[in-house]
């Protein structure tokens, strides 16, 4: 089979799924436990870099989810 000019790239499904899953879970975690963790967030110390720390990882979260599910759409960046 000849390809056409563009190379048949696999969707990362699972890619997807997985950090789906990840973020789901993750805010399902912080809710049910608000109270506690605003206890713990708010104390000032070295505590404070725990807002930082979650926002991080809920970023990094999000970006791969994003970035899977446009992929598996087949929106893809603009390469010159």
């Amino acid at each position: 089979m000849a390809q056409t000019g563009k190379s048949q790239k696999k969707k990362p499904y699972l890619q997807a799924i997985v950090f789906g899953v990840l973020s789901i879970t993750s805010y399902v975690i912080l809710f049910a436990h608000q109270s506690y963790i605003t206890e713990h967030y708010t104390r000032g110390g070295i505590y404070a870099a725990l807002p930082v720390g979650t926002a991080l990882y809920f970023s990094f979260l999000h970006g791969a989810f994003a970035s899977s599910v446009l992929s598996v759409l087949g929106i893809e960046a603009k390469k010159h």
